[in-house]
């Protein structure tokens, strides 16, 4: 959309009314590089709000979470400097823990029960996905169980397995909920660490 708006609408539109002989060319030309400015910017501003910027290990799932999704109050109460603030090129892979306060405990939960932010988008209590990839991969599935649920797609984790490396023993999944497409994430079944996303449905 900003290569439509700047590269080829823009100097179209500056093409149509180009005319030497018009008395206010220089305002036309203005008010269009005005325009295609003001789209850049805004087409910009809603790229970086809408990048993703971590993946985050929830329980038994994986989470992908944008920049809008953590609010910046909630970043600013990061206990730690690794997460206080987001990632320029993500997402970044981590895990989370509910916090031990009940209060906060409740607090969250409220407002995922609200419709407001779950637990993947309080940056506060994040941790490194290392220190949790051994329960990851406890909780991860049999790769036989994502080809009964994707039966079509045989063919695209045929190709993820052996991009991989591995056998395909040696391979788990979890569910990825990745907002507008739910993937599955495969995981080494022995460590936990993560292998590749795959574009198949994970429920």
């Amino acid at each position: 959309m900003l290569l439509g708006v700047d590269v080829v609408l823009g100097p179209l539109i500056t093409l149509i009314i180009f005319n030497t002989k018009k008395k206010h060319l220089k305002l036309d030309l203005a008010v269009i590089a005005t325009l295609q400015l003001a789209a850049l910017v805004y087409g910009l501003s809603v790229i970086i709000q809408a990048r993703p910027v971590y993946v985050v290990f929830v329980v038994d799932r994986f989470d992908l979470v944008l920049a809008s999704d953590i609010a910046a109050e909630e970043l600013a109460r990061a206990s730690s400097t690794e997460f206080s603030h987001l990632p320029i090129v993500g997402p970044r892979l981590v895990s989370v823990d509910f916090p031990s306060d009940p209060r906060e405990r409740e607090r969250v939960l409220m407002s995922a029960l609200e419709g407001g932010a779950d637990l993947e988008d309080f940056p506060q209590y994040y941790l490194r996905y290392e220190d949790r990839k051994e329960r990851a991969r406890g909780k991860a599935h049999p790769l036989s169980e994502l080809r009964k649920l994707n039966p079509e797609k045989r063919a695209v984790i045929d190709k993820s397995v052996k991009a991989s490396g591995f056998e395909e023993d040696q391979i788990a999944w979890l569910p990825l909920n990745a907002k507008k497409e739910d993937m599955a994430v495969l995981l080494n079944a022995k460590t936990g660490d993560l292998l590749s996303v795959v574009p198949v449905l994970p429920w």
